[in-house]
């Protein structure tokens, strides 16, 4: 009989230090997880503003504006105002694919400002 109860003991412990380890892998996961996703949160933000900033640069150049890299150290520094500001300070029009360089231009200007061909 005491075989038994020390048989049934080593198993319910061998059962207990299972369901530990279960937990304290299903903890180490959720670190893992939280610390995954405190490096990707930045990393995230970070290309979204270099996609943001690219953007713009290619948006002020395609209109002709002179001051691109202005505009973009302006949005790098303000962030959403800053692009809300280069939004409706910009010249309107729509843009259209240039003949000769294929990039973009407003249909208003008179030349390309990437090729200079009219």
């Amino acid at each position: 009989m005491r075989k038994d109860l020390v048989w049934t003991l080593g198993f319910m412990l061998l059962l207990a230090s299972g369901a530990q380890a279960q937990r304290d892998a299903a903890g180490a996961a959720c670190g893992t997880a939280l610390c995954g996703s405190l490096i990707f949160i930045p990393i995230l933000i970070l290309v979204l503003n270099i996609a943001l900033l690219v953007w713009v640069a290619r948006d002020a150049k395609s209109r002709g504006m002179d001051s691109a890299v202005v505009w973009m150290i302006l949005v790098m520094f303000t962030s959403v105002i800053g692009l809300v500001i280069y939004i409706f300070s910009r010249p309107q029009g729509n843009l259209i694919q240039c003949p000769h360089c294929h990039n973009q231009r407003l249909q208003a200007s008179a030349k390309c400002p990437h090729c200079g061909n009219a």
